[in-house]
């Protein structure tokens, strides 16, 4: 043993069709689980090999000669791995193999690495990963290479360079240069995380540049809208088309619960009758490819028919007309602003408008509402639907009048 995580083992390996004879005599070398073996040059016969002291036993000068080499050999791994590092370089056993042939390994540098995930992540999309997911990692790549040309005044750096210093420093220029608020940041610092990781599982990095950094989330408060806000919303009519439609698009997510990625890409066809024979919404999540069912409601069922015969749904196959994200960002503001709602609008507050206005506060169970807005666990719908007051208020009133009963 060299070590805790690193190993060396002389071994007779048997050629394919060996009937007898000599045996070709190989090392292996092990670094953190990972191996990697070549050749000694030199065989020997295996009734004369010890497996335990790893050399050959007996006498002659033939064998005398086979057991310097092996043991110049052993030398020669030692003084492989002492200068990688010295050299500040990751050592692996390929490294060190390197070392010993006289290959020059060249060290991998991050946006090199970055951008091999990225390629492998490309086809991967549609099948294990959603277009979003590809397009977030593409935005990381961008900010880490914006940010080691601030640091460093270089397009890339070497892998080995990484450490607890660029992390931190990472950090202050997305929030200090980018802007970012901190769980912006936080999601582009884990992002990079998922580079790093593959880094150290593959033997590229030996040490961990995140040890001791800490990447918690700010609890993000969305207030919902009421039950007011909503009949606001829906009885309000808007001579303006646009403003309609969107105002429409919004509360049909309201009363389904769906977010914006999934309600541009819904089809008629994942309108189906369901095991009640009522129309349900059949469909996968583009974020996690998760199923979500969900039961039509009366009012998101009236917008529907409102665009079935709307020229750019029939066209597009798609249940509604809905705008670019940015479009329908800006319409949704003009339409806050009309209905003296003092709250920005997003699809998120649509969703967990459903989530507790329109279904948790009237008594629907938050394993059913889970399922509906396809979360795999209920930590994730607890996150989103926080139990109303007045649903506690509900609820223990309830138990004042059975114990009050009870005596």
């Amino acid at each position: 043993m060299l070590g805790k995580n690193f190993s060396l083992l002389f071994y007779l390996k048997k050629p394919k069709k060996y009937l007898s004879g000599d045996m070709p005599i190989y090392m292996r070398i092990t670094v953190n689980g990972l191996v990697n073996e070549l050749t000694t040059s030199r065989k020997c016969d295996l009734k004369l090999w010890d497996q335990k002291s790893e050399k050959a036993s007996g006498k002659g000068e033939y064998l005398k000669e086979l057991n310097n080499h092996l043991a110049t050999l052993k030398v020669k791994v030692y003084e492989a791995r002492l200068l990688l590092i010295e050299q500040n370089k990751t050592v692996t056993a390929e490294a060190i193999k390197n070392m010993l042939i006289g290959k020059v390994e060249k060290s991998k540098t991050i946006l090199e690495v970055f951008q091999f995930h990225n390629e492998q992540l490309t086809e991967l999309v549609n099948s294990q990963y959603a277009p979003l997911t590809l397009q977030r990692y593409r935005t990381s790549f961008g900010h880490t290479q914006s940010f080691i040309r601030w640091k460093y005044k270089v397009d890339d750096i070497e892998i080995n360079k990484l450490d607890y210093e660029f992390i931190a420093d990472y950090e202050f220029w997305l929030k200090s240069v980018r802007k970012c608020n901190h769980n912006s940041t936080m999601k582009y610092i884990r992002n990079f995380r998922k580079i790093v990781n593959m880094c150290i599982r593959r033997g590229w990095l030996a040490r961990d540049p995140f040890l001791g950094f800490k990447m918690s989330m700010e609890e993000v408060k969305r207030t919902p809208l009421s039950k007011e806000e909503l009949k606001t919303l829906s009885d309000k009519e808007f001579s303006c088309e646009r403003l309609e439609q969107v105002k429409d698009i919004f509360l049909f997510c309201c009363f389904t619960g769906l977010a914006y990625v999934d309600i541009k890409k819904l089809k008629r066809s994942e309108i189906t009758i369901g095991i009640d024979e009522e129309k349900w919404i059949f469909t996968n999540r583009q974020k996690t490819g998760s199923a979500s069912r969900i039961p039509i409601l009366p009012y998101a069922q009236m917008i529907m028919e409102k665009y079935d015969d709307h020229i750019q749904c029939i066209n597009n196959n798609r249940l509604l007309p809905v705008l670019s994200n940015q479009k329908m960002n800006a319409y949704l503001k003009e339409i806050a602003d009309i209905c003296n709602i003092n709250r920005k609008l997003t699809f998120h507050i649509a969703r967990h408008t459903f989530a507790t206005t329109v279904t948790l506060s009237n008594g629907v169970p938050i394993e059913t509402v889970s399922k509906m807005l396809g979360h795999k666990n209920l930590r994730t719908t607890q996150h989103y639907a926080k139990i109303l007051d007045r649903k506690v208020s509900e609820d223990m009133q309830q138990l004042r009048i059975k114990l009050i009963s009870a005596h």
